[in-house]
């Protein structure tokens, strides 16, 4: 296997104590390269008759290569490690997000107006006329992000409390990039008939939720009836987020290997509920042929080893032609291979067993099916869901969007054509004379990406009916 590259996601920072001679720094650089570590700033934090205090920033490729590097620091006469700081778990000391007040409560006048006797007012306004909590509460820019931790990035079941930093995470990404005030909603509990309870119980304060990292196939049931039984959306983004970005790195892939939506074979490897999303939006798009496989191989119609109602229906609606075995059989003869499982588990021989110019679209969290360093050669374009290689197909990409162009019309639901009209919005976002196989798919920071998907979304949800207002103007 080879190493991934070293990245800011295991970035440590090494306070030094360094004698202060030449050669001694130097021995350290040498020892951080030849370890394969990359050495960011180096700052002087004190200066000592006889050695010099230094932090120096190095990032690595896991935990356990940074041990390794400090280690063999630590090995070098004449430099004492004083300290040892991991700079993701300092970012996240305290949490990550707050809830600040609009207004100043500096005057008894803001108190009375503000709280009570003047709130009062406003209360019994919403109480005669439920909808203008839109107007006079942060209804209207809120979403609960609602998760029971059982299937975290690649973590699997952690619990709520362990779900809490990603959850908070998501929050930051909504405010950056949307706009929308997002509130992380852990629960205790995994019974779907508790949750959907739940939901239902504190949906009055919200203007939308986003159901996150909840194991399928319970996820889809939660969804359904959350749907069906309130009147704002809900959108599991797990499965749909993933879905339109797929899609939108899809459409601009084939123009550059000149293939038609309609021609090509997709291999997908990991049937969950990103898989069956993902599958639905591309067979909407046209999409004629998908193999999948989940631990126990290909799945076909009639299987009975590990099938769910889930991989039934993937079952009846995919692999036209009945095939059936290993990876290594799904992959003759395609075009596309989707990874949404685990790391390491696509052989580059697979590659080589594919099509002309193949698209590798490698998923899995933190570490991919196959890294972009194996697959180096061996494919036409590469993507991956990490943000240290070109090509990051990431759901920050779509659901900030997504929300405030719902969010903006107030609409009920976030249907099927809100979300084709997202996928089609980032695609679009990257004129195609600038397409190129590092740039199919814009970066999370390009601005906008997130105006152009909110202004089709609501243009989306008017069009099919589902806007309670007929304007997108933010309000």
């Amino acid at each position: 296997m080879v190493d991934i590259t070293p990245g800011a996601s295991h970035s440590i920072t090494i306070r030094l104590e360094i004698t202060n001679k030449p050669g001694y720094f130097a021995q350290i650089v040498t020892v951080i390269g030849d370890l394969g570590g990359n050495l960011g700033a180096v700052d002087i934090v004190g200066v000592k008759k006889d050695f010099l205090i230094r932090d120096l920033t190095v990032d690595t490729r896991n935990e356990e290569h940074a041990e390794r590097i400090v280690e063999a620091v630590t090995q070098i006469p004449g430099v004492h490690v004083r300290n040892v700081s991991d700079r993701v778990f300092l970012l996240h000391l305290g949490g990550k997000i707050r809830i600040e007040s609009k207004t100043p409560l500096n005057t008894r006048d803001a108190l009375s107006m503000a709280y009570t006797p003047g709130v009062a007012r406003v209360c019994r306004a919403i109480a005669k006329d439920p909808s203008s909590a839109y107007n006079l509460t942060i209804k209207s820019n809120s979403v609960a992000i609602v998760t029971d931790g059982t299937a975290v990035l690649g973590l699997g079941d952690i619990g709520p409390e362990a779900a809490m930093p990603v959850m908070e995470g998501k929050a930051m990404l909504f405010k950056e990039f949307g706009g929308v005030d997002a509130y992380p909603i852990c629960l205790n509990t995994k019974d779907p008939d508790e949750i959907v309870r739940i939901v239902q119980a504190i949906a009055p304060g919200f203007g939308g939720v986003n159901l996150e990292d909840i194991s399928a196939p319970r996820c889809f049931e939660i969804e359904s009836r959350l749907k069906k039984s309130l009147d704002i959306p809900v959108f599991h983004d797990d499965q749909h987020g993933t879905a339109v970005v797929v899609t939108a790195a899809l459409i601009n892939a084939l123009k550059l290997v000149h293939k038609k939506i309609t021609d090509i074979k997709v291999v997908l490897l990991g049937v969950g509920a990103a898989g069956a999303a993902c599958s639905k939006m591309m067979l909407q798009s046209g999409v004629k042929e998908i193999i999948g496989l989940d631990s126990q191989g290909i799945i076909y119609k009639g299987r009975r080893e590990g099938m769910n109602p889930m991989k039934e229906w993937f079952a009846e609606h995919t692999n036209p032609n009945g095939r059936r075995g290993t990876i290594m059989d799904a992959v003759q003869g395609a075009d596309v291979f989707l990874g949404l499982s685990r790391p390491n588990l696509l052989p580059v021989e697979a590659l080589k067993a594919m099509n002309a110019d193949p698209i590798i679209f490698a998923l899995a969290n933190p570490d991919p099916e196959i890294t972009p360093e194996e697959a180096h050669g061996h494919c036409r374009i590469m993507a991956t869901g990490r943000s240290d290689y070109p090509n990051q197909i990431n759901n920050v990409l779509c659901f900030p969007g997504i929300f405030r162009g719902a969010l903006n019309v107030r609409a009920a639901d976030i249907n099927e054509e809100m979300k084709l009209a997202a996928a089609g919005a980032i695609a679009d976002t990257i004129p195609e004379n600038e397409l190129v196989e590092e740039y199919i798919i814009p970066s999370v920071f390009d601005k906008r990406v997130f105006e152009q998907v909110a202004s089709a979304v609501s243009k989306a949800a008017i069009e099919s009916g589902v806007a309670r207002r007929k304007t997108d103007e933010k309000k």
